[in-house]
């Protein structure tokens, strides 16, 4: 075995899995741009993370080869860096990489300049050259000769890149200020239907989803049709919406094994999944699953519910309650071994009823992908059932044993790898879907493992020497400065802790953390929020994000938390920024809702205006169950046992046993019911008065 570099030392998997390559690795640190500066060397700065396939085939090919390290340390200081751990380095170095190539991914190698700066960069590079791709020893090569002979040449590209950078920055601050009075006017119902237009021109209406292969769940444009459905009574909104949730729960993409989602679909059908499994996207399809069953009450969608969190909590949970960042696509240096089935395997595992089991779940003899099989299925359980003449009874039945056999051989395999550092902001993603779900279909159990998640972020990501939030935690550790994303998620779940728990302790945590979010992300204009804290300075332009991604950006997420939060503690201020915020990005959201999805479904919450709704009493946290299992994606919930003079909602009313339901707008109540049913129709009502 070669002899460790400095990556030993480190917590990140991705790190450690590099911690033994021949290449003379630093993790991003001050140590290692020193001697890039004292050196007069070019700095290559590789970032990838765990679950990367792609990745790892480059560090299989070029990595570990000991004549291609040789060069690698000749030439360059190298710095591996994990993006999940450092995504403000990942949106920096993916930018400049789009700038000189138009295009991004991972593994991401970035060249910079002896004092920092990119000037060059590119994604998958093989060991040997094929047509239009040059192999990485020979880029090596060139580079430093380059280098050596052109660098006048070198640095002023460096110099231009930087100044773009920092220039399309600035467009977006710029595109933000002299904004008018951010009345709600500006929220049109012909924006929002151009909107729901331009999705549903993208939506593949026969296999659900959007655009064409490779497909993303896209879960917010999901969650838009839902909302345009509910404030329109629009049946297309609601049809391509739900047919693109049962093409993904039928697909190969979920793992009808186990549970759980896959990132993403390769093919247009939703068949042929990258295995790896992140935290994120169970997270956020968890919350438009439960949001769907809330619309239709449809039991296959709450069996995939049920199924993700039990696969959560067997495969993602650990012992401190925190949740694991993600499980790599490969195991045994094979993408989706551990998931996929030979027809005989198949067939002795399940027993009983193989034909008919494997039929359900399209196994073939040859296999149905590269001479194996995913397990997808073509039909619903009810259909499957009526042509094997079984009752649905018996044919739940079969199934639920048939998967029980197929879990149980296949925890005998070869794990794939597990990346165990936990996330603030993810974990925090997770906390919001399962206090979500545990709402709505009354699964105390679910509560109380989101308690104790946040309970656990709470107590392990704050600084309290440093008075500062942390990224990521891992082995009783936690590092590097926490990012708008990890601060607006996780204000979102103290919200939703408040209206699943009635404690208004942590309500007024989420104001505070709010408090802290403007006070360090604010940009200059008080308008939008910076990805990083004024007090993180290792990036040469602070970004601000204003895309919904794989994950929502934080500042369409802190636009949702000051709109909750200024009716909440009746700040004005935080509304205006609010509508701020959204106003200044309504011709690019109309423009590309798939790239805004947050932002939209704010837009479309916002359009009818948000319902304020307040129960109060000794059993007001009972009482409020009947309001969660409704669809009202609008409301401000205030759940509470006594009064609190700093929250406008329950100030000054009386309390009792029997809790009261104080419906209103912009504060004004209609007169108090007593059941949640009441509450609920003038919710539903089209005007406040």
């Amino acid at each position: 075995m070669n002899v460790p570099n400095r990556l030993v030392h480190e917590t990140s998997p991705y790190l450690l899995q590099h911690a033994y390559n021949p290449v003379d690795w630093y993790p991003w640190t001050e140590e290692a741009l020193q001697k890039a500066r004292e050196e007069d060397k070019l700095i290559l700065v590789s970032i990838g993370y765990s679950a990367c396939h792609w990745c790892h085939v480059m560090e299989h090919e070029s990595f570990e080869d000991p004549s291609t390290a040789l060069l690698m340390n000749k030439y360059f200081v190298c710095i591996k860096v994990d993006r999940e751990e450092r995504p403000d380095l990942d949106h920096f170095f993916m930018d400049a990489l789009q700038a000189i190539t138009g295009q991004g991914g991972w593994p991401l190698n970035m060249f910079l300049t002896p004092d920092g700066k990119p000037f060059y960069g590119g994604t998958y590079f093989p060991p040997q050259s094929i047509p239009q791709r040059i192999s990485w020893k020979e880029l090596l090569v060139q580079l430093h000769d380059a280098f050596m002979k052109r660098r006048t040449e070198i640095e002023l590209q460096a110099k231009n890149l930087l100044e773009h950078l920092q220039k399309s920055n600035q467009v977006v601050l710029k595109n933000t200020i002299n904004l008018e009075s951010p009345a709600s006017d500006f929220i049109r119902s012909a924006e929002v239907e151009k909107i729901f237009n331009q999705l549903m021109a993208a939506a593949d209406r026969v296999d659900g989803g959007f655009g064409h292969a490779p497909k993303f769940p896209q879960t917010y444009s999901i969650q838009f049709l839902l909302r345009y459905h509910h404030f329109f009574d629009n049946d297309a909104a609601l049809d391509q919406a739900l047919l693109s949730l049962k093409k993904m729960m039928r697909g190969g993409i979920y793992d009808h094994v186990g549970g759980g989602f896959c990132r993403y679909s390769t093919d247009g059908q939703w068949k042929v999944p990258h295995f790896e499994k992140m935290a994120y996207d169970n997270a956020l399809l968890l919350t438009v699953l439960t949001e769907a069953y809330q619309v239709t009450n449809d039991q296959e969608i709450k069996r995939v519910v049920v199924e993700t969190i039990e696969f959560l909590k067997r495969e993602m949970l650990d012992p401190s309650g925190g949740f694991y960042a993600a499980l790599d696509a490969d195991s045994e240096g094979v993408e989706g071994k551990f998931y996929v089935w030979s027809k005989d395997e198949f067939d002795a595992t399940v027993g009983e009823h193989a034909n008919i089991i494997g039929e359900y779940f399209n196994v073939e003899s040859g296999g149905n992908w590269e001479h194996s099989n995913i397990l997808f299925t073509s039909s619903s359980i009810e259909a499957w059932a009526t042509t094997h003449q079984l009752t649905m009874d018996q044919a739940s039945s079969i199934l639920l044993n048939a998967k029980q056999a197929l879990l149980q051989a296949r925890a005998s395999r070869v794990r794939p790898g597990l990346d165990d550092k936990i996330i603030l902001g993810w974990n925090a993603l997770l906390s919001t879907s399962l206090l979500q779900a545990a709402n709505v279909f009354l699964q105390s159990e679910w509560k109380d493992l989101a308690v104790s998640n946040i309970s656990f972020l709470i107590s392990s990501f704050y600084d309290q020497e440093g008075k500062r939030w942390k990224h990521t935690y891992k082995n009783n550790q936690s590092r590097f400065p926490a990012f708008l994303d990890d601060m607006a998620y996780l204000i979102q779940s103290l919200i939703m802790l408040h209206e699943s728990t009635a404690s208004l302790k942590e309500l007024h945590l989420a104001f505070e953390l709010a408090e802290y979010v403007i006070e360090y992300f604010s940009d200059e204009q008080d308008i939008y929020f910076y990805f990083t804290p004024d007090y993180h300075n290792e990036v040469l332009v602070r970004k601000v994000d204003l895309y919904d991604g794989a994950v929502p950006s934080g500042n369409s997420t802190m636009a949702w938390n000051l709109s909750r939060l200024g009716i909440i503690f009746n700040r004005s201020d935080w509304r205006i920024r609010s509508l701020k915020m959204l106003k200044g990005v309504e011709t690019t959201l109309a423009k590309y809702p798939s790239s805004f999805g947050k932002w939209g479904c704010l837009l479309m919450e916002m359009h009818p205006g948000i319902r304020e709704l307040a129960i109060i009493g000794q059993d007001a946290l009972s009482s409020s169950s009947g309001i969660h299992l409704a669809f009202l994606p609008n409301k401000v919930l205030v759940i509470a046992q006594q009064t609190d003079e700093r929250i406008p909602l329950l100030r000054n009313r009386p309390v009792g046993e029997k809790s009261q339901f104080y419906v209103c707008r912009d504060y004004t109540c209609r007169s108090p019911v007593d059941h949640s049913a009441d509450a609920l129709k003038l919710l539903l009502t089209k005007s406040p008065e």
